[in-house]
């Protein structure tokens, strides 16, 4: 192979061969992978556990990897802004997860997708780990729930309704997302009910919606002048997420944004 390096890292190799597999064949079981790789079947279960656990593949019902967001995902404009906004909110974040000794996660919004920018993460031993990376339904998540609420119901309907569903809501009634991001008319109409909530409380909840055992909750960030500029969230596993905890978390959020909006230039985004 041409450029090979000198010195070449085997399992560096070995996860980027699997994720060009994945690309072009669309999809493979661990035994495929230890073929392919030629290593043991614990091996390959592993690597593709870790391309799972950063959005670079998914499971199905039938334990077959297939491509995950990542691969797919359009890319984040704004480098400099975005490296100004980690800058602006880090120290914030640090405060935050000192007090409440959970993992404080800031995230943007690209489209129907959330991405995580950075993680600070809780030194109790069991905790949520670093997300930095990695891209979830913003539907789904509690970031992404809180910036979506942001928006009104003709802007969400132009993120997640077909032409055909806008126009006639019977035909989608499936409740399965599309690969594109769009979603049925009933899980539609679910969301806004739900993004109404959000508006009310000023927080969005993630109860296990996206990954089991982890619960979070998120709120919008804004600069000096207003402006959202991205979202907060504090993950914790689910035994350590009470309803009695969550207005207390809410609470520690909004101070912390409170503060932060102090460090955020107008422009920063």
């Amino acid at each position: 192979m041409e450029n090979r390096p000198p010195y070449p890292l085997r399992s560096v190799d070995n996860a980027l061969h699997l994720l060009q597999v994945l690309r072009d064949q669309g999809g493979l079981r661990v035994s495929e992978a230890a073929a392919e790789l030629g290593t043991a079947r614990s091996t390959a279960h592993r690597l593709l556990a870790m391309l799972v656990y950063r959005g670079f593949a998914v499971q199905d019902d039938n334990h077959t990897y297939l491509p995950g967001p990542a691969l797919s995902a359009p890319s984040l404009l704004g480098g400099p802004r975005m490296q100004r906004l980690r800058r602006a909110l880090l120290p914030h974040m640090e405060a935050l997860c000192d007090r409440v000794n959970e993992s404080v996660n800031l995230m943007v919004r690209v489209g129907t997708q959330t991405r995580f920018l950075a993680t600070v993460e809780s030194h109790q031993a069991l905790h949520v780990g670093d997300r930095q990376g990695t891209i979830l339904p913003a539907h789904l998540s509690s970031g992404g729930r809180a910036l979506l609420a942001e928006l009104d119901d003709a802007q969400l309907a132009a993120l997640y309704l077909t032409e055909d569903a806008s126009s006639s809501a019977a035909h989608r009634d499936t409740s399965a997302s599309d690969r594109d991001g769009k979603i049925s008319t009933a899980d539609f109409q679910r969301l806004l009910e739900g993004l109404r909530g959000v508006r009310r409380s000023g927080y969005a909840l993630n109860l296990e919606a996206t990954e089991a055992g982890i619960c979070a909750i998120g709120k919008c960030a804004v600069d000096r002048s207003g402006q959202v500029v991205g979202a907060l969230t504090i993950a914790a596993p689910t035994p350590r997420f009470p309803r009695s905890r969550i207005s207390p978390l809410a609470a520690e959020l909004r101070l912390t944004i409170e503060r932060a909006c102090h460090d955020m230039d107008p422009h920063i985004m």
